[in-house]
């Protein structure tokens, strides 16, 4: 039987490519095993505004360079008081916000206590999920065993998911060891996010890079027609 399954740290409420990733798997893996590392998108994500992109970041604390993404705490709380207000700024005039804000904001007041990043950026994931129509399963790395090797450890969590299929991003192929797919019976499919089709965005010049909540906030229940893989 075949299976195809990705493996991805988290991210907080990630681009549209994310969940053209998630829709295209038959189980995705949120691997927040792996180190935190600054400046990235686990802990941040851009909105557009009228004088461009803009950061959404929730501020965390980092005490270990060895600190793991499901280690990691969030510093401040006041984090989604300003985020709402920045998407309240940005997009009140979108087509769509009067129907799905919402739906975005009922998640951001289900995290007021939450303190673990890793927790925060899933319950996003899956809430985004379902707005989106995709029904992919959905675990974490903690629910697998765990062996060393960055590529080994890939594998091996592939054999436990009865994978025959690895779905992965484009980033990984300066460092991946397809060899050792390829040994297991395993096939390597890249991910190409190319020709994705500009929507409705607010502000110009158009940006495909930016969360998945601008796509919702400005094509609503059309949004999935913006993905290659999401009810397809």
């Amino acid at each position: 039987m075949k299976k195809n399954i990705a493996i991805l740290q988290s991210n907080y409420i990630p681009w549209k490519g994310y969940f053209d990733l998630i829709a295209r798997s038959d189980e995705f893996i949120l691997y927040d095993e792996m180190q935190y590392t600054k400046n990235d998108w686990r802990n941040r994500n851009k909105i557009k505004t009228l004088a461009g992109t803009m950061w959404l970041t929730i501020p965390v604390s980092v005490k270990s360079l060895h600190q793991k993404i499901n280690e990691t705490r969030i510093a401040d709380k006041s984090w989604i008081k300003k985020h709402k207000n920045a998407i309240i700024t940005n997009y009140s005039k979108a087509l769509y916000y009067k129907e799905f804000s919402g739906k975005i904001f009922s998640i951001y007041e289900e995290l007021e206590e939450e303190e673990c990043l890793s927790k925060i950026n899933q319950k996003f994931i899956n809430e985004i999920c379902i707005l989106l129509g995709i029904k992919t399963k959905i675990m974490r790395s903690e629910d697998y065993n765990l062996i060393e090797g960055k590529t080994e450890r890939l594998v091996d969590l592939c054999k436990q998911a009865g994978a025959t299929e690895y779905l992965s991003g484009p980033a990984a192929k300066g460092y991946l060891k397809e060899k050792l797919f390829e040994e297991a019976g395993i096939n390597v499919t890249w991910m190409d996010y190319s020709g994705y089709s500009e929507y409705s965005q607010l502000f110009l010049p158009f940006d495909h890079y930016v969360s998945i909540i601008d796509l919702i906030l400005n094509e609503g229940s059309n949004s999935s027609n913006y993905l290659k893989y999401v009810n397809k």
